[in-house]
């Protein structure tokens, strides 16, 4: 197994232990923990796709694995956050939803001979996911740990949660559309 696949294989590794840290409230400092290894995870996703492209290492195992360890990096993360009110399941639901799209359009395009990479719009979708979910953990943190924070700092921190969850939002319904419409004669057979 090559340097970029054992990299993805550790994104998937750290899944589980990041859910320990999101999942055990008894665990000191819980949100900070996880945010260093979310972030370390993420932080393998691109390393793990820039040595495979700089040394020739991309392999079919590292197609299908790299995209799946990061949307369920993500999904983890997400999920989460529904019980701790720091999104709403219809958020949930739209970013899944998204995601399942256009893996299903990629599905197709694949039975057609065509390989749809990831354009500027999915990728940037992804880094402001990786941005929001950092910050809400930060964010998390900071009010377990701070409490005698002044409110207004805390307030800003939850503000800035909000806003980069709607900038996810519209970049993850931007991202799909632009994904059908791209891809839209993948779809003549349909009447």
């Amino acid at each position: 197994m090559n340097l970029p696949n054992k990299l993805t294989v550790m994104r998937m590794a750290l899944i589980p232990v990041f859910l320990i840290f999101m999942l055990f409230p008894a665990i000191p400092w819980r949100f900070l923990w996880a945010a260093v290894i979310f972030g370390a995870a993420s932080y393998t996703d691109y390393l793990d796709g820039h040595i495979a492209r700089r040394d020739g290492l991309v392999t079919n195992f590292g197609k299908l694995m790299d995209p799946l360890a990061d949307k369920l990096l993500v999904f983890s993360a997400i999920l989460c956050f529904i019980p701790l009110q720091m999104t709403s399941a219809l958020a949930a639901f739209v970013i899944l939803a998204r995601e399942l799209l256009v893996t299903s359009v990629r599905l197709i395009a694949a039975e057609h001979g065509r390989v749809i990479a990831a354009d500027k719009w999915g990728k940037l979708k992804t880094v402001f996911q990786i941005i929001w979910i950092l910050v809400t953990l930060l964010t998390l943190w900071m009010g377990e740990i701070f409490q005698y924070l002044p409110p207004q700092l805390m307030e800003i921190a939850w503000l800035l949660c909000v806003v980069l969850q709607w900038l996810v939002i519209v970049l993850t319904v931007a991202s799909g559309w632009n994904y059908i419409s791209k891809n839209a004669d993948l779809f003549d057979d349909i009447h």
